[in-house]
C-alpha cells in the first residue's frame, strides 16, 4: 500500500503528464493552467485520502519514539508519600541524598541533604555496606549496633532503582531488643528465684534423712520449720509468676464491673491485720465513710492493695504507722500507702517496678519478697488506667499512691 509521499509523487506526475498532453494537442494557455489546475485538485484529493501511515508487513503500526524514564525520586506523589513514612527513608542518586523525610531528619540532622550517603549515616558497618551499592549483586538488610546511641540497634535495607537512583529505609529495633532481653532475664530470675528456695528444702530434708531420727526435737522443728518457709516462699513466687502472666494477658481488656474501691482495701486490710498480727496495731486506715465507686477487677484490685499495703508492712519499721488513705480528687480517688522505713535512694526509684529488680536483695528475701510486688502493681494499675506514684526519701520513709478514675455519677 502506498504511503502519502507516494501518492504526491504520482499525484505531480500525473499533473506534468496533464501539461504535456494540452501542448502537444495545441490547447492555449487557458486550457493548459485549467488542465494544471485539475491536476493539482486530484493530487491535492489523493493526498488528503491516504492514511498517516501505512502499517507494516506485520499489521502494527511503527513504534513511537522512546521517551527518557521518569525519576521516581523527582515524582510529586513519592514526595506526598515519604512525608507520610513513620521511619527514616533516604532518597539517593549517584550516593548523594536528595529526599530525606522528616523522620530521616530527626535521627541524622539536616546537612544530610545533598550529603554522600556514606558519610551522612556515620556508622563504619553502614559505610562498608553503603560502598557495595554500585556493585551489582542485591545487598542483605544490615544491623547497625549502637546507632546512633550505645545501647539501640538500627537495621538499613535498600530498594533499588532505574539508574543510579536507591531509596533506603532505616528501622529501629531497640524496642525488639530490649523485649528480648526482658524476656531472658525473666527467665533466668525465675529459675534462680526457684532454684534458691528449693536446693534449701532439697538440703534439710536430705538432713534429716541422714540422721535417721537421731536428731533432737528443737533442731528437727527448726528444720521442718525452715522446710517449710522456704516451701511457702516458692508458693509465693508461682502464684506471684501466674498472677503477672494473668495481668499482662488482660492489659488490652478494659474492666466493665463495677466495683467499690473503699470495700476493697478495707477487706485488704483485714486480711493482713489477720496474717501479720504482729504489726496489725501499725495499720491506720483513712477511708472515709462513702463508697469509691469505679470500674474493674476487684480480684485484681484487692490483689494491687495487698501489694501496697503488705510491703509498706515489711519494709516500715516495727512499731511506726502505716497509713492506708483514700483521697477524692475530683473524678479520681488516690490509694496511698506510707511507711516510716529506711526510705529507698532517688536512684533506685525508676526501676522499681521491674520485675525481680530489688533495691536490698538479703533483706527482700528475709522478709519473703518475691521482687514481683510491685511490678504486679503497675501492670494492674494500666489496665485500670490508674497512675502509679512512688515517692521516697531515704531515713524517713515511702508513700506509694495509686490514682483510679472513678465512675461517671452521670
Amino acid at each position: 500500500m502506498f504511503d502519502r509521499l507516494s501518492s504526491l509523487v504520482i499525484g505531480l506526475t500525473m499533473i506534468v503528464i496533464a501539461a504535456i498532453f494540452a501542448v502537444l494537442t495545441g490547447g492555449d494557455l487557458l486550457a493548459i493552467a485549467i488542465m494544471t489546475f485539475a491536476g493539482f485538485a486530484g493530487a491535492g484529493i489523493v493526498y488528503r485520502a491516504l492514511p498517516l501511515a501505512a502499517p507494516d508487513r506485520s499489521g502494527t503500526l511503527p513504534a513511537p519514539a522512546e521517551t527518557a524514564p521518569i525519576s521516581l525520586l523527582r515524582h510529586p506523589d513519592f514526595a506526598h508519600w515519604v512525608d507520610q513514612e513513620k521511619e527514616p527513608l533516604l532518597g539517593t542518586a549517584d550516593n548523594i541524598v536528595t529526599i530525606a523525610n522528616d523522620a530521616a531528619v530527626r535521627l541524622l540532622g539536616r546537612h544530610i541533604v545533598g550529603a554522600d550517603v556514606r558519610t551522612a549515616i556515620r556508622h563504619p558497618a553502614a559505610t562498608e555496606w553503603l560502598s557495595r551499592i554500585q556493585g551489582g549483586t542485591p545487598l542483605e538488610p544490615v544491623n547497625l549496633i549502637d546507632f546512633p546511641r550505645p545501647g539501640q540497634r538500627w537495621t538499613m535495607r535498600i530498594a533499588e532503582l532505574s539508574g543510579s537512583e536507591n531509596i533506603i529505609f532505616l528501622s529501629d529495633r531497640s524496642a525488639i531488643d530490649a523485649a528480648d532481653r526482658m524476656r531472658s532475664d525473666f527467665v533466668a530470675n525465675a529459675s534462680h528465684e526457684l532454684r534458691t528456695p528449693l536446693a534449701a528444702i532439697l538440703g534439710y530434708v536430705e538432713t534429716l534423712q541422714e540422721m535417721n531420727g537421731e536428731t533432737d526435737a528443737p533442731t528437727r522443728d527448726r528444720f521442718l520449720s525452715i522446710i517449710e518457709r522456704e516451701a511457702r516462699r516458692m508458693q509465693q513466687l508461682v502464684i506471684d509468676l501466674l498472677s503477672i502472666s494473668r495481668v499482662e494477658a488482660d492489659r488490652f481488656r478494659r474492666p466493665t464491673a463495677t466495683v467499690d474501691l473503699a470495700m476493697i482495701v478495707r477487706t485488704a486490710i483485714g486480711q493482713l491485720s489477720d496474717s501479720e498480727p504482729a504489726r496489725a496495731k501499725d495499720l491506720v486506715a483513712k477511708l472515709g465513710d462513702g463508697a469509691q465507686p469505679m470500674l474493674g477487677d476487684e480480684a485484681q484490685l484487692s490483689q494491687l492493695a495487698h501489694n501496697i499495703i503488705s510491703n509498706a508492712m515489711k519494709y516500715g519499721h516495727a512499731g511506726t504507722p502505716v497509713t492506708v488513705e483514700l483521697i477524692r480528687e475530683g473524678s479520681r480517688v488516690r490509694l496511698s500507702v506510707s511507711d516510716q522505713g529506711d526510705g529507698i535512694a532517688p536512684d533506685h526509684l525508676p526501676r522499681l517496678t521491674e520485675r525481680f529488680y530489688r533495691v536490698d536483695e538479703a533483706r527482700s528475701r528475709s522478709v519473703g519478697g518475691t521482687g514481683l510486688g510491685l511490678a504486679i502493681v503497675k501492670h494492674i494499675g494500666e489496665r485500670h488506667q490508674g497512675q502509679l506514684d512512688i515517692d521516697s526519701q531515704v531515713g524517713r520513709g515511702t508513700r506509694v499512691s495509686v490514682t483510679f478514675p472513678l465512675l461517671s455519677e452521670g
